[in-house]
């Protein structure tokens, strides 16, 4: 056996997933194959355990026993005494497994209910991947963040929504403000730095910016190569719920590959077959990007001035409106303008009076 092959134990909340997938996907019935189909691509699964009373959910039941579910009787009670049963036998069964068989190295958690959450902290704080699913529109905001990856139903391969019971694939979803924090911990910047809007899929262009930001990040925090699988894993950990799919891509390989077209990343053969190595482009328009800046800088000192670098972004974007310095993987404007200062393009001064810096454009 692989060692290094992940060992899942799964258990379900069935009756948020089957009431779930009713209530917001037109009448759907929950499906148990899409997610054994997507869990087999993460790892072997060597328990399944899902909690119900099994006397609402009759045909459910035979789909379940012909998966190999353990079915978990939680005898018939009233209202809300029934559900916090449920949730308190799943929970005690799930920490009594990770404390009596460490080959266990995965735990899926199907379930769209925030009092979850706590399970989830304390299997990831007993050294337990933990992996969600559940209905996106009866999934708490709170869950998914406290997971390792976050899968939903819906966006799982198989899974054919009736017309009209989600958003289209690819479509931009507001997520709650909990959830975005999360998502983009290094996002708090100056006012200016909004993020740019992109009439494509999903939002590739933003998608972009992350990922270029990202692998600039494992670039400066590690020695050795960047690899795509470390990429993929570090956008888990900063939104749980990522899924190139929702860009509409097949896998991630495939989105690595548009993204070398459009001279965001490079690949290079990495030392696994199917794991390359991923960094920043050489130049990749950094080079006109600082030949941008040097004259727009230029411009603006002839009409008034060394400009302030407060406002400089925006002044850039009303000559290229596309410009990010985070498609070169810096983190903020301040970081590509010294940058571009290292590079001899442009001279940054504190202004003690205006309490920011002063830019100016250099001659050659």
């Amino acid at each position: 056996m692989d060692n290094e092959e992940e060992r899942i134990a799964l258990f379900l909340d069935y009756e948020n997933l089957a009431i779930g997938a009713r209530d917001n996907l037109h009448g759907l019935r929950f499906e148990l194959k899409p997610v054994l189909d997507a869990l087999a691509e993460r790892g072997r699964v060597i328990a399944r355990k899902a909690y119900a009373d099994w006397s609402y959910f009759d045909e459910d039941r035979r789909m379940l026993t012909r998966s190999q579910v353990e079915l978990i009787e939680i005898p018939q009670r009233m209202g809300a005494s029934r559900k916090n049963a449920a949730d308190m036998k799943l929970c005690v069964d799930a920490l009594e497994m990770a404390f009596e068989r460490d080959y266990v190295t995965t735990f899926v958690i199907g379930t769209g209910d925030s009092d979850f959450t706590p399970l989830v902290h304390k299997l990831r704080a007993l050294n337990k991947r933990v992996i969600g699913v559940g209905v996106k529109e009866s999934t708490s905001a709170l869950l998914p963040p406290a997971c390792d990856e976050f899968l939903f139903f819906e966006s799982l391969e198989g899974v054919d929504v009736p017309a009209g019971g989600r958003r289209k694939r690819g479509a931009k979803t507001e997520r709650p403000a909990k959830e975005r924090k999360a998502a983009e911990p290094e996002a708090v910047e100056e006012a200016e730095e909004t993020v740019e809007e992109a009439a494509t899929p999903g939002n590739v262009n933003e998608l972009a910016v992350l990922i270029a930001q990202t692998v600039a990040g494992l670039e400066r925090s590690t020695n050795g190569a960047v690899l795509a699988s470390s990429v993929k894993r570090a956008l888990l950990r900063k939104d749980p719920t990522f899924s190139e799919v929702e860009y509409g891509f097949r896998g991630f390989g495939e989105l690595l590959r548009h993204l070398t077209e459009r001279n965001v990343v490079e690949l290079t053969e990495g030392s696994a077959k199917g794991d390359p190595e991923v960094s920043l482009p050489s130049h990749g328009g950094e080079t006109e990007a600082f030949a941008l800046l040097q004259s727009v800088v230029a411009d603006l000192q002839k009409r008034g001035g060394a400009p302030q670098l407060s406002g400089l972004k925006n002044q850039v974007r009303k000559v290229q409106p596309d410009f990010s310095e985070k498609k070169f993987g810096y983190r903020g404007f301040l970081q590509f303008c010294k940058a571009a200062e290292t590079q001899g393009v442009v001279a940054l001064a504190w202004d003690a009076d205006a309490e920011d810096y002063l830019v100016t454009a250099t001659t050659a």
